[in-house]
């Protein structure tokens, strides 16, 4: 049976552990209605993206 000769440091611990993590989703403000958005995506909130209105959003009353 294969034994490991030295101790894995944690230095290659966390290396190969890193990968297992889970993406880290960026936000930025939306400049119409200052809502949070991905970036390069059309607003939820208000429906445009790089100033142009793209969607209509309907508004629940």
């Amino acid at each position: 049976m294969a034994v490991p000769k030295r101790k894995t440091s944690k230095s290659k611990i966390r290396m190969r552990k890193r990968s297992h993590r889970k993406p880290f989703v960026s936000t930025s403000t939306c400049t119409q209605c200052g809502a949070p958005t991905q970036p390069h995506r059309v607003c939820a909130a208000c429906g445009t993206y790089r100033g142009r209105q793209v969607l209509t959003v309907a508004v629940d009353e």
